[in-house]
């Protein structure tokens, strides 16, 4: 405004009436600029000892516009100037009211004193039902009603998470853990720091939709926070809580609609707090180690809502890869219904020598009971981030972070922010990459050797030379080696190169092939693939046997259970998402296959009893061809459709988070005579319902997979071309739930029709938990079977029963055809 009068007096001739009419702007200008002046207060919450409350919340009276202190106590929230209320609590703690009349920045340190919640009023006798029994009876009689009270809502949610060490190992498979983690003397220190601001829109019954504001990661200027405020909420109105997160099984609420059989209540208090009576229940398990929480939920008399809650789990509650974890809500009145205005996330525990500790806090603000959501505005993306949201500087967080930063945060943020471009240069990652660069025969024997040049993102990959040496009859000792080279792009686009070299002792013969893909586009999770070559390929296209576990049975057995062919072939193959959850793929294939026989008798122990067979699966004592050597053109398409499908949308990719909806996978898969001299002739479709981990609260949770398939058309085919089973007849294999335990490799593919089934529950430790010796062990019970019906197995039917440890499965079963029983045995699983 002041430009626009100093232009006008330098005109020619004045305009009196212009110059009033710009003065009139420019005062009011200024008094619009007087009247939105917003101002600072500051200070420090502590109790009547003097020690800071750690989170307390700082909220303008009868809303939700506020903050929350931070560990050390000490807030900030920026107001219009004016006169206001703000209003401090704290879960324990006695609110308190303050009146500020802001011209100016202020300070204003607060002491909160304890609440005294008194049982004056309440008649106790001695051999009575403590009076908290009545008071979660009416809670879990409303628990439905507040469940479902709120149908949509929008908010603002700031989250801030630390993560820190509090002591490691000096060394860890080698790597300095002090230099690694950037680490102080005593190897502790932050090793993660973010905050994010975002949208947050929820409607009933679960649609969520995010959308990030800002986003800074401490020494990773150019990374995105994976905070969501989804994964913050946590509503003790439903019956079941962190299932398939902290627990398979999740844990019960305190006012769960069987609460009453798994936790005992003790009433510690009434007090008043805005004109509410509320009461303090502490809540206490029934049994050690059911999974339940402990501590102190407070709630309204005659609403019976939740007001605070302040509880933890332990690792007798069943946690997974932490020892503890406090849970604290804060909920403020809007309208006429309380919704969480914070929640803090405490954990600690260790970890393989990392004793690790932090917290998450989110503050949500600015409540919308009423929102009027756009058509399609929940499509199935919880979360969107985009390219500008971690561009804030320094200054756009100063004013804009709810919680002020610790001093050891702050020094944080500068020393690692400090160094974040010094990393990303050249000298630096070329100085990080150099010992991990250096050659060592030790290495490439064991693990593989590695190059990258993380600067310009190019990565080599040597195999492991010992995992590359392997036996079987068709080839006698054998190596398979390859290298992969894999560039990476911005935004993780990506290419890969990988040539591929074979070389059987026994059968002199030199194959190899190359293959390569492009990741063209994250977003759209779209990719093209081509590989050329020949190579010695399993007869069953699943696989069957590992080359480790075939090369053990073969030499100490003599029981070589994998069957192979030779195929000279080019293949193109393209994917690409065509809506979200729907991905879409196109593959090209011709191959020239040949039939192989064995060549090799060599073993380390000849088993008196057994003789190698032949490598024709269907003549075990005789080397006759399965097949001619033929042609093969063929073309396959499919669908891929994951029903529920939610993802997160960044600027480098789209990601699909696990669906609580089943998957469905539709195949047609066209074998072309005459094409470029193909001797196949056929047409075959499939249809395939999958889903993983279904969960069934305490019971565990369900894992299913049902397929049919039949060939439209079979007038020239050959064995390769078959539909396979995943089958298994090792005593140790790897587990996957498309896998028959007990079914042959071979003898049961057909190219006709057949109908396959496969289910397995997990119990989650449901019956070892109650087992005081087993408890410790956090064995998990699972059940399964599956089931076949083809023309070549009518009627096959298994099943199993085992106990599991993360990683590692032992398990019994039975095998039938129709009523008969087939074979019965022990089965080790290991791997994910």
């Amino acid at each position: 405004m002041c430009i626009v009068l100093k232009d006008i007096r330098y005109l020619g001739h004045t305009n009196p009436t212009m110059t009033r009419i710009c003065a009139l702007l420019f005062f009011c200008g200024l008094t619009n600029f007087v009247f939105a002046q917003h101002f600072t207060v500051t200070g420090i919450v502590k109790d009547t000892n003097g020690q800071p409350v750690p989170f307390a919340s700082v909220y303008l009276k009868n809303t939700t516009t506020g903050t929350s202190a931070n560990v050390d106590g000490k807030y900030s929230v920026k107001l219009k100037n004016g006169e206001h209320t703000l209003s401090f609590r704290a879960v324990g703690y006695k609110q308190q009211e303050h009146i500020v009349n802001l011209t100016a920045d202020i300070s204003l340190n607060v002491t909160l004193s304890s609440e005294n919640y008194t049982l004056e009023g309440v008649n106790i006798r001695g051999n009575a039902e403590d009076p908290a029994y009545a008071i979660i009876r009416k809670a879990i009689k409303q628990r439905k009603t507040h469940l479902n009270e709120v149908k949509a809502f929008s908010c603002d949610v700031y989250i801030k998470g630390v993560q820190r060490l509090r002591g490691a190992p000096k060394k860890f498979f080698g790597q300095d853990i002090q230099k690694v983690l950037e680490l102080d003397t005593n190897r502790k220190g932050i090793i993660y720091l973010s905050e994010s601001q975002s949208k947050f829109n929820f409607r009933r019954p679960n649609d969520v939709h995010e959308e990030m504001i800002s986003s800074k990661v401490a020494g990773r200027n150019n990374a995105f926070s994976f905070n969501k405020a989804s994964d913050l909420i946590i509503n003790f109105y439903d019956n079941y809580l962190l299932e398939n997160k902290l627990s398979a099984r999740g844990f019960i609420s305190p006012i769960a609609d069987n609460a009453l059989f798994y936790y005992k209540y003790k009433l510690l208090g009434e007090s008043k707090e805005n004109g509410e009576t509320i009461h303090k229940i502490e809540v206490i398990p029934r049994r050690e180690n059911d999974p339940v929480f402990r501590g102190i939920i407070y709630i309204i008399d005659d609403s019976w809502r939740i007001y605070n809650t302040d509880v933890y789990l332990t690792k007798n509650a069943g946690i997974n890869f932490i020892d503890t974890l406090n849970i604290s809500q804060q909920f403020t009145k809007v309208n006429e219904v309380y919704m969480p205005t914070s929640i803090n996330f405490q954990f600690a525990g260790n970890v393989l020598g990392f004793k690790i500790a932090g917290y998450f806090v989110g503050i949500y603000s600015n409540y919308n009971l009423d929102p009027k959501f756009p058509k399609n505005f929940f499509s199935g993306e919880i979360l969107k981030v985009t390219e500008m949201v971690n561009k804030k500087d320094s200054v756009y967080w100063k004013n804009n972070r709810p919680i002020p930063l610790t001093e050891d945060e702050k020094i944080n943020y500068v020393k690692k922010d400090s160094v974040a471009k010094l990393k990303e240069s050249k000298k630096y990652l070329d100085s990080l990459e150099k010992d991990n660069n250096k050659f060592g025969i030790v290495k490439l024997l064991l693990h593989g050797y590695s190059i990258n040049d993380r600067y310009d993102k190019e990565y080599w990959s040597f195999d492991p030379v010992l995992k590359s040496i392997f036996y079987n009859t068709v080839e006698g000792f054998a190596i398979k080696y390859g290298v992969t080279y894999r560039k990476v792009f911005e935004n993780r686009k990506s290419y890969s190169i990988r040539p591929e070299l074979r070389y059987g002792f026994a059968n002199q013969k030199l194959t190899g092939s190359l293959s390569g893909s492009y990741y063209y586009n994250p977003l759209k999770r779209a990719s093209v693939s081509a590989s050329f070559g020949n190579g010695i390929f399993d007869l069953n296209n699943l696989g069957s046997m590992t080359q480790l576990g075939n090369t053990i049975n073969s030499l100490f057995y003599e029981k070589n259970f994998a069957k192979f062919y030779e195929k000279s072939f080019i293949n193109i193959n393209t994917t690409r998402e065509l809506a979200s959850g729907l991905q879409g793929s196109v593959a090209v294939d011709y191959s020239r296959n040949k039939t192989l026989t064995n060549n090799s008798t060599f073993k380390i122990i000849d088993a008196k009893d057994r003789e190698f067979t032949s490598n024709n699966p269907f003549n075990p004592t005789e080397e006759t061809p399965l097949f001619p050597t033929y042609n093969s053109f063929s073309a396959t398409a499919s669908l891929t459709y994951t029903f529920g499908q939610k993802y997160i949308t960044r600027p480098d990719g789209k990601f699909y988070t696990e669906s609580k909806f089943p998957k469905m996978t539709i195949l047609y898969k066209k074998g072309f005579n005459g094409v470029l001299n193909s001797d196949v002739d056929y047409d075959f479709v499939k249809l395939e319902v999958s889903q993983d981990r279904i969960g069934l609260g305490l019971w565990g949770y369900t894992s299913f997979l049902a397929g049919v398939g039949k060939f439209l058309n079979n007038k020239s085919m050959y064995y390769p071309d078959f539909k396979h089973f995943a089958g298994n007849i090792s005593t140790i294999f790897p587990p996957n739930l498309r896998k028959f335990q007990y079914l042959d490799f071979y003898q049961f593919s057909t190219n006709q029709q057949y109908f396959e089934a496969h289910l397995e529950h997990n119990f989650a430790g449901f019956f070892m938990n109650k087992i005081p010796l087993l408890r410790k062990a956090k064995l998990e019970e699972f059940i399964g079977g599956g089931y076949l019906s083809s023309p070549e197995k009518r009627n096959y039917k298994e099943f199993y029963f085992g106990i599991q440890r993360l990683v590692l499965r032992a398990s019994y079963g039975f095998a039938y055809d129709g009523g008969r029983k087939l074979t019965q045995g022990f089965r080790i699983s290991y791997g994910f």
